[in-house]
This record gives structure tokens, C-alpha cells and sequence, in this order.
């Protein structure tokens, strides 16, 4: 069974408005006519994928109908899942139910102790994505070092422009946080 609220990338809770906006946004995206050749008959089966899952979730009828077809696949793939593995009691299976809890479960340890173990046990798992992670920091570092390069050149331009000097001087000199802080590295 397609997951239509996936084709049309919305949330299982989403109203009418946001399946309609996103069912324009993505005809816009995947129109035959605005794709190279090469694409046209990729975004053809996409726009049908696209028509389809619009005609079902735009009509209320048809949306619990499917929302009721959708929960209980869903059910059977995690009783699948976890009998084959071990006999797990139901409330196990009601807690990893639909997917969508899944993701807010993962949102949920972004910015934790957790989420960070989480990130260094798929790193050392995966090692194509660890490479592409240390290309992202390279660009990352890359990008500050250069952020700071422009800063201190702006600073650099403003202290000897006459207008702005003097209110370089006092954003630097008698600004008591930084004369704290330099009384803190002249005693050392």
C-alpha cells in the first residue's frame, strides 16, 4: 500500500489546506512540461503517484477510510517485526505504532546526550555517510574561519574611517567586558 500523506509529504495530521497547497506545490515541481527529457517519464509516474494520493486524501470519505487501511498495515508490519524476533507484549507494538511518533521520538534527542550517541553510533556504522560528515565540517570550518576573516576586516576598515572610529573606540576600549578582559590577559 502506497503511504499518500509520504507522496504528498505532509503529516497524517494535516488539514485540508496543507494537502492542497502541498498537492500544488508538488504538480508545480513535477509537471512533465517544466522536466528535461530524461525526467519526463519519471515525473510522469510521479504526478500520477501525486493525482492519486490527492483524490484520496482531499475527500474526508476516503481519508478515514485509508487512514483505517494505513494504521492496520502499519500494525501488521511491527507484529511482523517483533514476532519474528521475540514475542513482545501489545503495548510494546502501541508504542512504536506509526511512524510518525518515530520521528518525533528522534527529534525529541536532538540536542541531548542521547542524540549525540545516537549520531556517533550511526558514524562508525555507516562509514560512506562518516565521510560525507567530515566533508560537511571541513565546509562548516571552512565557512567560520572565513566569517571571522571578514569580521575582522570590517573592523579593521571601520576603526580607520574617521566617522565610525570613535564609535569603534568605544565599542572596543571602554566597554567594560572587554576591559575586563583585558585585564584578565595583561595579569597573565
Amino acid at each position: 500500500m502506497k503511504n499518500y500523506y509520504e507522496i504528498l509529504e505532509v503529516n497524517t495530521k494535516a488539514s485540508k489546506e496543507v494537502i492542497e497547497k502541498a498537492y500544488r506545490v508538488l504538480v508545480k515541481r513535477y509537471h512533465p512540461d517544466m522536466q528535461s527529457k530524461d525526467k519526463k517519464e519519471n515525473a510522469e509516474k510521479k504526478l500520477k503517484d501525486i493525482n492519486e494520493a490527492y483524490k484520496i486524501l482531499s475527500d474526508e470519505f476516503l481519508r478515514e477510510q485509508y487512514d483505517v487501511e494505513l494504521q492496520k498495515e502499519i500494525e501488521q508490519k511491527y507484529r511482523d517485526k517483533y514476532t519474528s524476533k521475540q514475542q513482545v507484549s501489545e503495548e510494546q507494538i502501541d508504542d512504536d505504532r506509526t511512524e510518525p511518533n518515530k520521528k518525533k521520538k528522534a527529534k525529541s534527542k536532538v540536542g541531548t546526550l542521547a542524540g549525540l550517541i545516537d549520531l556517533t553510533k550511526e558514524l562508525y556504522k555507516n562509514k560512506p555517510k562518516r565521510e560525507e560528515f567530515k566533508e560537511m565540517t571541513k565546509k562548516d570550518i571552512t565557512a567560520i574561519l572565513l566569517t571571522v576573516v571578514i569580521m575582522i576586516t570590517i573592523g579593521i576598515i571601520l576603526w580607520f574611517i574617521p566617522f565610525t572610529n570613535g564609535w569603534m573606540r568605544e565599542l572596543i576600549i571602554d566597554n567594560p567586558l572587554f576591559s575586563w578582559i583585558w585585564k584578565i590577559f595583561s595579569k597573565a
